[in-house]
């Protein structure tokens, strides 16, 4: 338990000094969603309820990191939708910084952010050493996630992902009745990333 506290307490840390860094939290936050899904396009008011953000404190920084070449944006319709800018020059620096920031666990949630995942969390190995090589992840109410974002996070932190897909519905008929094999699931150390259990 002392190490599982000490880990959150390492992570928090990594968070609060990237908030620090870019001088306010929905900055680093942003940052963090459109560089961990850099093939992804986002609008404002999405990225505004994915990250629980006031929109024109969003709407803001995105204006800023436009500015300074960071985020692109493109007009479709009435929307605005805004991505990374791959060929910025400070797109794979500050990319790095930011892995190494929120470590494997933020990277994933933050990745978990843009998909209609429920509960997120990583068990096994991964929780007692963070020197394992594989991190086992749980979801509960997705059906997948980006194939490209997740090698890339795989690769940056030279680990393996495994991943098990349920059903939200699935997941909390098991938890109700008491299945044995989520009982244990639940029982061990875990690194909750999204949801409640």
């Amino acid at each position: 338990m002392l190490l599982y506290n000490i880990k959150h307490m390492v992570i928090k840390q990594g968070r609060d000094t990237l908030k620090s860094l870019f001088s306010s939290s929905i900055r680093a936050d942003l940052l963090a969603l459109l560089l961990n899904n850099p093939e992804e396009r986002f609008y404002m008011r999405e990225i505004a309820t994915l990250l629980r953000k006031n929109p024109s404190g969003v709407k803001r920084e995105l204006d800023n990191l436009e500015k300074m070449g960071i985020v692109t944006s493109k007009k479709v319709a009435n929307l605005k939708y805004f991505q990374a800018e791959k060929k910025s020059p400070l797109f794979s620096e500050l990319k790095s910084l930011i892995a190494k920031s929120l470590g494997i666990p933020g990277a994933i949630k933050t990745l978990l952010k843009s998909s209609s995942a429920k509960i997120a969390f990583i068990y096994g190995p991964f929780t007692e050493n963070e020197e394992a090589d594989t991190v086992d992840l749980f979801i509960a109410g997705s059906a997948s996630l980006p194939t490209e974002a997740l090698k890339d996070i795989e690769d940056r932190f030279s680990k393996k992902i495994n991943m098990t897909f349920v059903e939200e519905s699935e997941f909390r008929n098991r938890k109700e009745n008491g299945d044995p094999d989520l009982e244990k699931l639940l029982s061990g150390n875990k690194i909750l990333l999204m949801g409640k259990l």
